[in-house]
């Protein structure tokens, strides 16, 4: 696993320490493990989820602006661990209303020895407790629904970071708030089939 790792992140041309290759391994490692039980991820290989779950997340990290983040609708922690794996800088919130996926959160930071997240319990639209430089979701619903249950979420200056599949303009068109589609990055994932996109909205 480790030399695979290696290579992608080479393919992506990330560098990272030892340390924070570690902590990604390890938590692919937790991720397979409670998998089995709790059903975290449709993702049963590791080998996949090195692909599929950590480059699809370490991807988006040169993309954020700013040093506080909330990752809505987390799962198990994409791309909320991972981009805090490699940005010790930055604060993450990792936000789900599931109690099983904030319990393996709680589990993995404690194992993995990280210290700039906050896991949270709650329905996003339910959460008024702060105001981040970027809002984040993977997997999520649709951009109007990312929009309309996260407006409260940005502050000022802040952005939302939606990763999708395939980039398509009628969703962002059919967004009936108040913001505009800032960009669209495509993504290169090292050895993911398929397209990725980011795109980047913030309020009019």
């Amino acid at each position: 696993m480790k030399a695979k790792l290696d290579r992608l992140l080479n393919q992506a041309n990330l560098q990272l320490t030892e340390k924070q290759r570690q902590q990604l391994l390890d938590f692919v490692r937790l991720l397979d493990k409670w998998n089995k039980a709790y059903n975290l991820t449709s993702v049963r290989d590791p080998q996949e989820m090195l692909v599929k779950h950590i480059m699809d997340s370490l991807v988006v990290s040169e993309h954020l602006e700013g040093q506080s983040f909330i990752d809505v609708g987390t799962g198990p922690g994409l791309p909320g661990i991972p981009l805090a794996i490699i940005n010790p800088e930055k604060q993450f919130v990792l936000l789900d209303s599931l109690g099983k996926r904030i319990t393996f959160i709680k589990n993995a930071l404690r194992e993995l020895g990280i210290s700039n997240v906050t896991p949270v319990q709650s329905r996003v639209e339910e959460y008024q407790a702060a105001q981040f430089d970027g809002v984040l979701s993977r997997a999520f619903a649709s951009l109007e629904d990312m929009v309309n249950w996260c407006y409260h979420l940005p502050n000022d200056t802040g952005r939302f970071y939606a990763l999708k599949g395939v980039y398509d303009e009628a969703e962002a068109s059919a967004i009936t708030r108040a913001v505009c589609v800032e960009k669209v990055i495509p993504l290169q994932v090292p050895e993911l089939v398929g397209e990725r996109h980011l795109v980047v909205l913030k309020k009019a």
